[in-house]
């Protein structure tokens, strides 16, 4: 089979997680699109290490394309260069300023606490790191056998974040191929961040699906919402936990609750302390705060009025280990309202858990989730089970769940079934193709019936492929190592 370009998925094209997706331009060229770590209940729990090792060749990939710097879309980076990837690694400006935060964490968790060894890997990340501006065209590979070309767009789904466009010419036969990427797409009124705004036209669209079942609240009842529930703490003289991952969500909540704050009349609200236990996530913030050219227009009318919605006087940092737990001690037998942000978003591991297991027997207290909760994962299950006064385990400890739980969809950093499918009509070349990806098998299934049926009544005619395996459609002549 020589019809080239061909796509395979090495990860993300049934689930949630672990997006890596290929590009094949040639039996001995290729793109690599993200190469993210499996979470939740994409995992394969005690094989995670296997699954996690890169098994596919490397040899002929060209570049490696970063949408945007979640674990789950760069987090098998260092099993791609111990698998002998050589490559530049391409991403904006703000992502080449976050990723190696992000490498970093990622190799203490996972690899080794060697001081050494993590600075000559980041070393290694930072001399293959090529930052591109958005809405520029850069010509990857240009001789005479192939003209490719890549260009980034805002994706608005966190700092940095983008499509990926790839324009490319087959010399020998003028076979030319726009295919798009899209990362993961960010919801309007996301803040900070502007909307994303989609291309002309492309031939293939390789899409995320993961709210492609379900549209969410308006940015209004969010802050209602969110509101509400801060008013319950401090009703309750309990906290308000919110797991959060600690780029993106993180930088989000702290502009909505200095909004909060700062339309706020009651000296309670004034004195309520937003506390952040997170280092990663406060190294992420100052970063944020630096790359203020990329905020929105919002923001920057903020900032202009004197407001500084990533600092201000409410915010505490809890940094050391030793404070973590004093925090953890305090907020659980005072009786001070707070609200505390900690990762990780889906409550799988880091510092909120230690929160959880001292606070979820507690009803002064209450969890507010603001994101999607992986199948699998400890932040689902409470979600899950404790509206119905349910228990989950931590630690080997049964807790039975007595604080408040809830869910504000608003907050979510990915576009709903109505913002994909504006994605796609929007455009004024729609695809021919469109792979669904990066989503379960109900969101794929529900958002394909509606692309399908948008496209029989515009009269367009696109193949909408939902759930495909990882490895089809197969470039023949290509086999896994």
């Amino acid at each position: 089979m020589n019809d080239y370009p061909q796509i395979r998925h090495h990860g993300g094209a049934e689930g949630v997680t672990g997006s890596c997706h290929r590009l094949q331009l040639a039996l001995d060229r290729a793109l690599l699109v993200d190469c993210g770590l499996f979470q939740g209940q994409d995992a394969d729990g005690d094989s995670a290490f296997e699954q996690h090792q890169v098994a596919f060749s490397v040899d002929d990939v060209l570049a490696l394309l970063v949408s945007h710097v979640h674990i789950d879309h760069i987090g098998r980076l260092p099993y791609l260069l111990a698998a002998g990837y050589t490559g530049p690694i391409l991403c904006s400006v703000p992502s080449a300023r976050l990723l190696p935060l992000v490498i970093e964490d990622a190799l203490r968790i996972g690899f080794t606490r060697d001081a050494q060894l993590i600075e000559r890997f980041l070393d290694e990340v930072d001399g293959r790191l090529v930052a591109l501006e958005y809405n520029v065209w850069h010509t990857l590979l240009d001789d005479a056998r192939h003209c490719v070309k890549v260009r980034l767009q805002r994706a608005g789904h966190i700092l940095g974040s983008a499509y990926i466009e790839v324009d490319s010419l087959e010399r020998a036969s003028g076979k030319r191929q726009h295919t798009l990427f899209s990362g993961d797409l960010g919801a309007p009124y996301t803040p900070l961040l502007p909307a994303p705004k989609p291309p002309h036209g492309c031939d293939v669209l390789v899409l995320e699906s993961t709210y492609g079942d379900r549209l969410h609240e308006q940015r209004s009842s969010r802050r209602a919402r969110l509101k509400a529930a801060i008013e319950g703490a401090l009703e309750n003289a309990g906290t308000v936990i919110i797991p959060a991952f600690s780029i993106g969500r993180t930088q989000e909540l702290l502009y909505e609750l200095e909004g909060l704050i700062h339309a706020a009349k009651e000296s309670r609200w004034r004195e309520l302390e937003i506390i952040v236990d997170s280092p990663l996530a406060a190294r992420f913030t100052q970063l944020y705060r630096e790359l203020k050219p990329y905020w929105d227009a919002e923001a920057h009318r903020l900032l202009r009025g004197g407001r500084h919605p990533l600092s201000f006087d409410n915010l505490t940092t809890v940094e050391g280990h030793d404070a973590h737990q004093r925090t953890v001690a305090y907020l659980a037998s005072s009786g001070r309202p707070a609200v505390v942000i900690a990762a990780s978003g889906m409550a799988s591991g880091g510092r909120v858990v230690n929160y959880l297991a001292k606070m979820l027997g507690d009803p002064r207290h209450a969890v507010l989730f603001v994101g999607y909760q992986a199948p699998g994962t400890l932040g689902n299950d409470i979600r899950r089970y404790g509206p119905r006064g349910g228990w989950v385990e931590i630690d080997g400890e049964r807790i039975d769940i007595r604080a408040h739980v809830e869910s504000i969809s608003g907050y979510s950093a990915h576009a709903d079934q109505h913002d994909l499918l504006n994605f796609i009509r929007r455009m004024r070349k729609p695809p021919r193709e469109i792979r669904l990806v990066h989503g379960d098998a109900h969101a794929q299934a529900a958002l394909k019936a509606e692309i399908d049926a948008w496209a029989k009544a515009a009269g367009h005619h696109v193949d909408v492929v939902a759930n495909a395996s990882e490895t089809h459609p197969l470039v023949t002549d290509v086999t896994p190592t």
